[in-house]
């Protein structure tokens, strides 16, 4: 491993002999090694050129070595010191061949970009300038950037950028999705819940969008991952259109004093009250009877029973038909 540092591997070989032996000659290397006499007396004056070992005066055969830490820790630095220039150069080199290529597709309505570190980044930057207004289809786990881990979001509230998110069934399956959706709410994020969402997408101010192009969750090489950011086009336009339509479809998400999915609005003579309003929320946030069952405490009977009451109170005939209502008659 001294070859790092300036020495060949012969040379490295010799000065730890050196260092073993205290002092030796050219002929003790030799015997200590595969080296011949000639050899190792060149090698020996190698070192000391490079300041490793020193002849003795009053024998210029023998030679001591110069401790390691004296003869190697400043090369090191040095070292160190010109890998560290090394660096700073090649990121400036790669963040010059970003800027580029960004400029160079700016002409352009998709730009792809690869690396869950780089959608991560691409979405930070998004939510930084987002001015007016972010909006989210939210999908089931996550490719790049967690919930608890967008702080970009909170961030953007408090600048009274305003965020409507779209969260599909399966997202409840996470046991820590309601306190995130209950976190956001709170702080002031819109949030609505549909039964599936075709793809993960974020789009800020009505200008650019990302959406990831990975067809599943977490699996996968981070590195292979592909995500797109399309600019102002028709394309834009028709990914706008689409999260409009499935927010119109979706159910609102409230959240009451205590921290629950519910909540009332202003609700209708033959709307259900307290218990049953919870539970509806529930349902429509897309968790499942086990889990509804879970956070009221009760049987999965219980729950199957109250949501066919519920059914029949509007007069439907399907879960799905009961979301829709409840939506539309503010019963959530």
């Amino acid at each position: 491993m001294l070859e790092t540092v300036g020495l060949t591997a012969d040379e490295s070989e010799v000065y730890r002999l050196l260092v073993a032996t205290g002092t030796a000659s050219a002929q003790d290397i030799s015997g200590r090694s595969a080296l011949d006499v000639v050899t190792a007396r060149l090698l020996l004056r190698a070192l000391e050129h490079k300041g490793l070992a020193s002849a003795a005066e009053d024998s210029p055969e023998w030679f001591t070595a110069v401790p390691p830490q004296v003869a190697l820790m400043p090369r090191l630095q040095r070292h160190f010191d010109a890998l560290e220039q090394t660096r700073a150069a090649v990121y400036e080199l790669a963040e010059t061949h970003r800027r580029s290529a960004w400029a160079r597709s700016t002409g352009e309505a998709v730009e792809i970009i690869t690396g869950a570190a780089a959608l991560r980044q691409h979405l930070r930057q998004l939510q930084h300038g987002a001015g007016r207004e972010m909006m989210w289809f939210v999908k089931a786990q996550y490719v790049a950037m967690s919930p608890e881990s967008n702080q970009e979001e909170f961030d953007a509230l408090d600048r009274g950028v305003l965020y409507r998110a779209l969260y599909e069934q399966a997202y409840f399956d996470d046991p820590d999705a309601v306190d995130y959706v209950v976190k956001g709410v709170r702080a002031g994020e819109v949030s609505r819940a549909v039964p599936l969402l075709p793809l993960r997408m974020a789009i800020a101010d009505r200008s650019v969008a990302i959406l990831p192009l990975a067809a599943s969750g977490t699996s996968g090489n981070p590195r292979e991952l592909r995500a797109a950011v399309v600019r102002e086009s028709s394309l834009l336009d028709a990914l706008i259109a689409l999260f409009e339509h499935h927010w119109e479809i979706g159910a609102p998400l409230r959240v009451t004093e205590e921290g629950q999915i519910g909540g009332a609005g202003t609700a209708d003579a033959a709307s259900p009250v307290g218990e049953d309003r919870h539970l509806l929320s529930l349902m429509v946030a897309g968790m499942t009877d086990e889990a509804i069952a879970g956070q009221l405490r009760v049987s999965k009977r219980t729950v199957q029973r109250r949501i066919q009451g519920l059914m029949s109170l509007a007069g439907v005939a399907t879960r799905m038909q009961l979301g829709w209502h409840a939506a539309r008659r503010d019963w959530l």
